[in-house]
């Protein structure tokens, strides 16, 4: 017989006893995440009938998403997007914003890199050498009210048109295609670049096997990211999308949502391509996201 403190071997005793010990964790939320946690991965494991086999297997790709993480790449990151976790957290938490006109999310992806050039309005991102159309593009950042939103910080980064980010390829210059802004008095900021083009993503790790073994491809449409960050607001990080490109529906990482796909239009001048973009962004706490990279 089972003394008052041992688990019996009926589930739900055991998920009983896991919740005890969880009751005592003294951070509330922290308390709370578990216990859903918890909740899930037990009702997970019964519904799947899971083998200890199949758990020992789980567990070892868990650690490899670990080994498989570095300064130049965030494995943990790249699982959560491919699996539409990262989308998911975020569009649900900018879920009044978007009721009110704000600006969909999108993932910052694990390329963010800390320290990126400032660099003034208008200017080039790309050096004279990096291939490919020109794109111009002019922005405006505002409130959800419409307020502009003046010295706001405007950070970019983009994949070069061979689909790699610079600290992925030894023959671009260091922070090439990054750059940092601040809007003008009226909100706006420009700068030039070229013309991304799409990429798969790594799959040189535990989630490229994860691809393969689902049967899925490994493409992201081409897109350029932003991150916003403005006093008394919450920071808004978000990709802007080529809608002729091929994957532009079909996105790896499930990013490419509503109003984020955009159509390059030809430039003026008739040299390269112009995209104009509006960034509304909720009122709130100003919580800096981790950098994923030096």
């Amino acid at each position: 017989m089972c003394s008052p403190s041992t688990p019996s071997t009926n589930p739900e005793a055991l998920l009983a006893a896991v919740l005890k010990a969880n009751a005592h964790t003294a951070n509330p939320r922290l308390q709370k995440i578990l216990e859903l946690g918890i909740r899930h991965l037990h009702a997970f494991a019964l519904e799947a009938d899971l083998t200890p086999a199949e758990l020992e297997v789980g567990l070892d790709f868990l650690v490899q998403i670990g080994q498989a993480s570095g300064p130049k790449k965030h494995e943990g990151i790249l699982l959560a997007d491919i699996l539409g976790l990262a989308t998911l957290v975020q569009l649900n938490d900018a879920r009044h914003a978007l009721l009110a006109g704000g600006t969909e999310p999108a993932l910052i992806g694990p390329f963010w890199r800390a320290n990126q050039p400032v660099r003034e309005n208008g200017a080039r991102i790309s050096t004279d050498d990096t291939p490919g159309p020109r794109l111009t593009v002019t922005g405006r950042v505002l409130s959800l009210d419409g307020t502009p939103l003046a010295g706001a910080r405007v950070e970019t980064w983009q994949a070069s048109p061979k689909g790699l980010y610079e600290n992925q390829d030894e023959t671009q210059a260091s922070m090439n295609l990054r750059g940092r802004f601040e809007t003008d008095a009226n909100g706006y900021f420009a700068f030039e670049s070229v013309r991304p083009a799409g990429y798969p993503v790594p799959v040189d790790g535990p989630c490229g096997e994860l691809l393969a073994a689902q049967g899925r491809h490994t493409m992201r449409p081409a897109h350029l990211h932003f991150l916003i960050v403005a006093p008394g607001h919450k920071v808004l990080a978000t990709q802007f999308f080529d809608i002729d490109d091929p994957h532009a529906h079909d996105d790896v990482v499930f990013g490419a949502v509503g109003s984020l796909l955009r159509q390059f239009q030809p430039a003026d001048d008739g040299d390269g391509f112009k995209l104009d973009v509006e960034l509304r962004l909720e009122p709130g706490e100003t919580r800096i996201p981790k950098c994923p990279i030096p």
